[in-house]
């Protein structure tokens, strides 16, 4: 280059966007970013909005999602992220941590217990169909990460709640329907509220380009891995760590999970002072909106698979 063509390009700022594009790429490498996951764009506002399709199982997934529960918390040791046993049902150090910090009956404890609970996270493939800030992801496969909010969109298109609609599977290339993502920043969180499902529509009229999108989804069976999650001992180990406890943490009599995220209500056990156990108390919140879950889980495992 030139001298004079490089003060040209000082002029026109091209040498200090070139330079703020590969730092960002430095950044995106060293943060570990999966460019599998598309991720919706907002302005300066907040504000989003894309057109997705929600893709059926890939071959050998039971179901088109998966749910991953994690735990994500600073203590004095420093920040504790990780993959909860939960999500596999076992019992998850953290979570029994938690369950001790409620049952304790001090307000204080169960604010902790609430800054670190788990969270629900779910993973999809989708068909990108339009994405105003980012055109170069349309018409591509990609794993979409979302929350309970989302979800809950897909729970009322396939289970709707009135009789004047009619239940449609998001997942079905055929008798499936465009999502339409509108994102706003509300009270400095994002919200999806405005988000809906459009008619059921197929996705494309050429069975050969839709069994090229089946083939080029991803296997959602790896986000529940065993060799994603570490042992309880080591997450023990972790965690104890991270909150500087210096005493083994007793195990409850009985584990009870934090519930959902939108929950912020742990399960309730009195703490016993002697050594026989005392009968804990279900928490009714915790415990309906696990058994609602699970019966609209098993619903739409017969609805997907039928």
């Amino acid at each position: 280059m030139s001298f004079a063509n490089l003060k040209k390009k000082s002029r026109s700022g091209s040498l200090t966007e070139k330079l703020i594009k590969q730092v960002e790429k430095l950044n995106d490498k060293g943060s570990n970013v999966d460019e599998r996951i598309w991720k919706p764009s907002v302005d300066k506002s907040g504000n989003g909005y894309a057109i997705i399709r929600f893709l059926p199982e890939a071959d050998g997934n039971e179901l088109p999602w998966a749910r991953v529960y994690t735990h994500a918390f600073q203590g004095p040791g420093g920040w504790f992220i990780e993959n909860s046993l939960t999500t596999l049902g076992q019992k998850d150090p953290v979570s029994e941590h938690n369950s001790q910090l409620w049952n304790s009956g001090s307000d204080a404890n169960k604010e902790i217990a609430r800054k670190q609970k788990r969270r629900l996270s779910y993973y999809s493939n989708i068909y990108v169909i339009a994405d105003p800030a980012n055109p170069q992801n349309e018409g591509k496969v990609f794993l979409y990460k979302y929350g309970k909010k989302i979800f809950d969109k897909v729970q009322e298109a396939m289970k709707p709640e009135f009789a004047d609609e009619t239940a449609i599977n998001p997942f079905d290339f055929w008798g499936g329907a465009n999502f339409k993502l509108k994102i706003r920043r509300v009270e400095g969180y994002q919200n999806y509220d405005k988000s809906e499902f459009d008619s059921p529509s197929p996705l494309l009229d050429d069975d050969a380009k839709l069994e090229e999108i089946y083939n080029k989804q991803y296997d959602l069976n790896e986000f529940t891995a065993p060799d994603k999650f570490k042992s309880y001992e080591d997450l023990d180990k972790r965690l104890k760590y991270v909150l500087g406890l210096n005493q083994p943490v007793k195990r409850p009599v009985v584990d009870e999970e934090l519930s959902s995220e939108d929950d912020d209500r742990g399960s309730y056990e009195p703490a016993s002072q002697t050594p026989a156990p005392v009968p804990v108390v279900p928490d009714p919140v915790a415990e309906s909106t696990e058994e609602e879950e699970d019966d609209s889980l098993s619903y739409f495992s017969k609805l997907v698979n039928s």
